[in-house]
């Protein structure tokens, strides 16, 4: 018997493009194999949308899936690799391109546009990436000059 996933995507950020992240929930039958929630640094939303479905087939293929259904509220998403909507942008291109490479990997590869209130667990994993970003730009060390005219040459740090 083959291995079959479903797997439920979705790509956040803060601003756009800003600080992004991305959510995976894989599941094989009712059961969650995984949850990923990840920061991916800088990017467009769709940008984060495609690379949630990136991994997720990274995973997917690690997990020795078969047949996976793709879940995503991105409208974009599932109807540029449906093959209704064209790629313009290239960096978009550059990521189908890299999906439909793996979907080599799979028997039976299926992407389903699902409404927003069917991808609240990958919603949150995503929109839960982001705070991982917030907290880690907090704590970086503040920053201090140092050089022939900045205070530090003369034995004492500025900010």
């Amino acid at each position: 018997m083959s291995k079959t996933l479903k797997i439920f995507i979705d790509g956040a950020c803060r601003g756009n493009p800003g600080p992004a992240g991305i959510g995976v929930v894989i599941l094989e039958g009712k059961k969650v194999l995984k949850e990923i929630s990840k920061p991916i640094g800088e990017a467009t939303n769709n940008i984060a949308e495609y690379s949630a479905l990136i991994f997720s087939l990274i995973e997917s293929i690690a997990l020795k899936a078969e047949k996976i259904q793709i879940c995503s509220d991105s409208e974009l998403v599932c109807r540029q690799l449906g093959g209704k909507y064209k790629i313009k942008n290239s960096k978009l291109k550059f990521l189908y391109d890299e999906a439909i490479a793996l979907f080599k990997c799979f028997k039976s590869v299926e992407i389903k546009h699902i409404p927003r209130e069917e991808n609240k667990q990958a919603d949150r994993l995503a929109t839960g990436s982001l705070k991982d970003i917030k907290s880690s730009l907090d704590d970086r060390p503040e920053v201090y000059l140092f050089g022939e005219e900045s205070p530090s040459s003369k034995g004492y740090a500025s900010r």
